[in-house]
Order: structure tokens, then sequence, then C-alpha cells
């Protein structure tokens, strides 16, 4: 999509690629720079830290600049969508790290501006631009996956508090986070209309994380137990019983993130590194890769993945330049869990028996990691959202097909 702006955005282009420059600190530049790697989350842990990681993203923050288009009297950076497409390739065409990695900016935040009250916005808003709280979010349960709405969570109303207690399964980094985005049940007699969305300090006495270890041998997942934990009443966003709506909005953004991690050089798909160019160093023959039908799905998928790229930039500036994502998000993250699963299963066939290492000398770093990544892009197909409740959400809000009888 062409920027049109003229003289103008020119001067705006330059002004942002000499900003930057002068910006980054010299310790990041590199291929192995020396800082955290949690430090790209920021958080509580971070506070007053002077990694440079965190350098770089107090004065990206202190320029609205983590998040380019929010409203400047919550810390964004006023641009127009324009500009923010113009902040963007700057970014990658100098190839610098992300300021900051956020699921308050992902998710949380444009609903806040969305449906928070204005006291809400001013607590919440600016910390998340400055990256100084990690957020959480609590959405499935043990008996509530696909079907998010039969959450049972119970949320009572104590007169000058609001009391949970429940559990939550699949919390992304609860055991690091500062705070909780919640889904909880105030009307045990509805389903859908029972729901209320709430903002947890996970710092509340009966909050309790337990990091679940996967397959692939990561934890990046945690049970989290609510017991009789208190929150002040000004926590509940939107009204009671309303969470619901809340709850439809954010998986859109999340949705929208989460394809947007996808892609030939990202790890969102497995492991990283150009499909082809593995494939020739592992089933080649003298740097040519005669396996007519690896080579022709490997092509295809590599043809696929760049439609899809073309697809999430396309769907990112309609989302910015009106009112957020739509329900096509469904169709993209749908398509880009299938892609992924598909490229790391391709990598792996390509490695041949090097693609069998778990641990050993036998195997090199990026071979295990091929393997670890192809296990990993199995839970691609469930997180945001299901395959299978995507492909609904396509049917009804998309296609508007009418539900089967």
């Amino acid at each position: 999509m062409a920027d049109f702006g003229g003289a103008e955005l020119d001067a705006f282009r330059t002004e942002v690629r000499e900003q930057l420059a002068a910006m980054y600190p010299a310790e990041l530049r590199g291929p192995n720079p020396k800082t955290d790697p949690e430090a790209i989350w920021g958080g509580r842990a971070f506070a007053g830290s002077d990694d440079p990681q965190i350098t770089w993203m107090k004065r990206m923050a202190a320029k609205g600049w983590t998040t380019p288009t929010w409203p400047k009297a919550y810390g964004g950076g006023g641009l127009t969508a324009e500009q923010a497409r113009v902040l963007d390739r700057e970014l990658a065409a100098g190839k610098y790290r992300a300021p900051v990695l956020a699921f308050g900016i992902w998710m949380l935040g444009p609903v806040l501006l969305e449906y928070a009250n204005e006291e809400q916005k001013q607590e919440h808003l600016p910390r998340i631009v400055n990256g100084e709280i990690r957020w959480c979010q609590g959405y499935s349960e043990p008996g509530a996956g696909s079907d998010l709405a039969g959450l049972q969570t119970k949320c009572e109303d104590k007169g000058d508090h609001w009391l949970i207690n429940g559990s939550k399964v699949w919390t992304s980094y609860a055991d690091k986070a500062d705070w909780c985005f919640c889904l909880v049940r105030t009307d045990a007699s509805k389903k859908h209309e029972g729901i209320s969305f709430v903002l947890i300090d996970m710092a509340s006495p009966g909050v309790e994380t337990r990091p679940i270890q996967l397959i692939s041998g990561e934890s990046p997942f945690c049970e989290t137990f609510f017991t009789d934990v208190k929150i002040p009443k000004g926590n509940l966003v939107g009204r009671v019983n309303g969470g619901w709506e809340i709850a439809k909005r954010l998986l859109q953004y999340e949705r929208q993130n989460i394809s947007a991690g996808f892609g030939e050089g990202g790890t969102a798909g497995g492991a990283s590194g150009d499909l082809a160019v593995i494939a020739k160093k592992y089933a080649g023959d003298e740097g040519e890769l005669s396996d007519v039908d690896l080579r022709a799905r490997i092509t295809k998928n590599k043809i696929d993945f760049q439609s899809l790229r073309l697809t999430i930039a396309r769907s990112a500036a309609e989302s910015r330049a009106g009112n957020g994502p739509s329900a096509a998000t469904s169709i993209i993250k749908y398509a880009a869990a299938e892609f992924a699963k598909e490229r790391s299963e391709l990598m792996v066939e390509a490695l041949g028996h090097q693609g069998l290492g778990w641990e050993g000398d036998g195997y090199e770093t990026p071979e295990i990691v091929a393997v670890r990544g192809w296990l990993r892009t199995k839970a691609n197909s469930i997180e945001g959202g299901t395959s299978e409740v995507n492909l609904n959400v396509v049917a009804k809000r998309v296609l508007g097909l009418p539900d089967p009888k």
C-alpha cells in the first residue's frame, strides 16, 4: 500500500531515520547483543535496570513510538496510519530490535481504548506504553478451552471489592507477569451474558502460578489459581456481565498479532532460517535440490507464506486506518497456523536423519531447534482460538452461512 503525503511525509521519514539511529544503543548492534533476553518484555522486574534493551525501550516510549498510533493523552505517539507505516519500515530497514514485546500493547491496550473508562485509561495505558507492567491473559480454563464461554472462575460482588475464586490454564508467562486481564463469571444463570472482564494484580494474596513443561522442553505456559483473591471494584472494565463482547474483540487483536509473528524468517512458525537454503544443504546434490516432489512442496510453502505476509500487511494497514481488526483475522490466523506446521514438517523432512535429534553431540544446535520447533508448531492451531473455532467464525461472520440444523 502506497504512502501519500508528499514532502511532509518525506521529511518525517528522514526525521525518523535520524532519530532511530541516534537512540539505538550501540550494545544492541551485532548478532549477539549483550542483553537479558527477558528485558524485551519489560515489567516490574526491570524497574531501574540499565540493560541496553530497557534503555532502548525507554527512549522509544518517551516519543510514544512503542505505541505509535495511540493518543498522546495516554503516552502514545499520536501518529497517523501513514506515519506509523513509515516508522515500521524504518525499524525494519535498520534491523532494529523491537523496543518492547507486550500483551498489553497487542491485546489489552486496544480494548482499554475502546471499553475502559477515563480513570482506567489514565492508570494503565501509560504504564503499558512505557513497558512498566507485564501482562498475561486469563481466558482458558481446564473445562473451558474451545468453549471459552463455559468458564467457571467465580467473581462475587462483596460490596467494596470483588472476590475471585477459580483457575486458568495455558496462561502465557503468568509466572513472570505483573498483571492479568481476566474473564470471570459474575452470573451463573447465563452463559455468554454472565461473563465480566477484570484486571488482577498478580501480586495479590491468593494468586498462584505453576509453569507447564511442554513436549518441546519449554515452559511458556502456566496454570494459574485464584483463591479468595480480592480486587478493587474499579478493576472491572466495561459493564458487569458485558465481558463477552470485550473478550471477542480482544481475540481479534490477538489473532491479528499471532499471525503477524509467522513468516519465513520468524520463530512463530517453528525454527528460523530459509527453508530452501536448509533443504539444499541437507537434501541437495552439489547445491541443487534434485528431489522434484520436495522442491515443489517447499516452493508452494514459500509462495503461501509470501501471500500471507502481504495479506497480513494489508490487514494491518486497514486496521490502523479503520476501526481495528475484523473477523477476517480468523482467516489469517487459520492459514498462518497451517502454513507454519507445514513449513516445520518440511524442514524436519529435509534434515533427514539429522532431523531425529533431541540432544547430544551428534546434532548441531539449529538441528535440535528445528525438531523442537516442529513440536512447538502443533500448538499453532490451538492458541489464540483453535482452527476449528476460527473456521466457525469465518463461516458465520465472514461468509454469513447459517447454523447447521
